[in-house]
């Protein structure tokens, strides 16, 4: 069976746009939410490889695969499991998100001690969920790319502008890069992992590229993805990867034509109309309806999708959200989104 989503990241367009959305796995459900109180905290239910597959799997039992469905799963874990492996601690505050000690603004990397068994229950989650997966739906792994994974390691958690990263970045390029590179070389064999476990596209989470002057997007974002996707592409050729880089704007033509990706993500702050004009004629895109016009619902959300499937006429085009679904989002604005986009032949 030919699966849609796979062949769009191959570069062969569909009638119908295949569709998945970042963290579709989550809070918005209320199985997600019942299986995590019983459970217990999320490093929990990541940690817990049959609860973890659950999960990843849990959307596409409520909203079915094919024309009105989802058409891939996308892993429950987390980006900071590389920095976890790599030797920091790693808890989560109610409320506040992640933390990591020690941190590396303070301390330093060679103080850290790897335990790279830390990826085997997600190995673990992917094989699980590989003997469930419907046979049309494509699963999807990830991994955070290495500049923001540095901004966590860095910091200890998240912040607005990065600046602890940034500031180590401008004033010790020799020690930033050092942390870079580490992350690059956890990274590379960790995907490598999720593949012959079982997943069948990957993606590098960027999540605060939109935080750099483009001489730094250079050297902390394109060039360490770049050689992610080369050693991918070397190590196991033919599995596409989709590169995002959220906030990038104008950059993505940059990122697009130094990383090598083979598709290319798009948040919401992107037109599409714009990317369609300025990315290579070929390169398959992902994205970029807005979380908040999903949670909107209505006529505004029917007409943020007429817009982006518009967009693209001729492109190989993933239906996406520009960023996760939000917690709040009524399932009933998900199916009226899965309606829309199964009615709308776009070829």
């Amino acid at each position: 069976m030919t699966k849609p989503l796979l062949a769009v990241l191959r570069g062969e367009r569909q009638p119908l746009a295949p569709r998945w959305m970042m963290r579709q796995a989550g809070r918005y459900l209320p199985e997600y939410r019942e299986l995590r109180a019983h459970k217990g905290g999320f490093l929990e239910l990541v940690y817990d490889s049959a609860a973890a597959a659950e999960i990843t799997l849990q959307p596409l039992r409520r909203f079915g695969t094919g024309a009105k469905g989802l058409h891939a799963a996308i892993l429950f874990s987390d980006i900071l499991i590389v920095p976890y492996a790599m030797g920091q601690r790693l808890w989560f505050e109610a409320g506040e998100g992640p933390r990591l000690a020690p941190t590396l603004g303070e301390g330093e990397l060679s103080a850290l001690t790897p335990d790279w068994s830390r990826y085997e229950p997600i190995y673990e989650t992917v094989r699980q969920v590989k003997t469930q997966l419907p046979p049309e739906a494509t699963f999807l792994g990830f991994a955070g790319s290495p500049w923001t994974i540095a901004t966590y390691m860095v910091a200890g958690q998240g912040s607005r502008d990065h600046a602890l990263a940034r500031r180590m970045a401008y004033a010790d390029p020799a020690r930033f890069s050092a942390i870079i590179d580490a992350i690059v070389e956890a990274t590379v064999p960790y995907l490598i992992g999720q593949i012959d476990a079982g997943v069948e596209a990957v993606q590098l989470f960027d999540s605060w590229a939109g935080s750099l002057s483009p001489r730094q997007f250079e050297q902390w974002v394109i060039a360490p993805n770049r050689v992610i996707v080369e050693r991918l592409r070397k190590e196991r050729p033919g599995v596409p990867v989709i590169g995002f880089p959220k906030g990038a704007g104008a950059k993505l033509v940059d990122y697009a034509a130094g990383t090598g990706v083979d598709a290319l993500g798009l948040d919401e702050t992107i037109d599409p109309r714009w990317a369609d004009a300025v990315l290579p004629e070929s390169l398959p895109v992902q994205g970029n309806l807005d979380p908040l016009a999903l949670l909107a619902g209505g006529t505004a959300l029917d007409e943020a999708i007429d817009a982006i499937v518009a967009a693209f006429p001729t492109r190989p085009h993933i239906f996406n959200l520009g960023h996760g679904i939000l917690p709040e989002t009524p399932i009933a604005h998900v199916e009226q989104m899965l309606h829309r986009l199964g009615g709308d032949e776009v070829a």
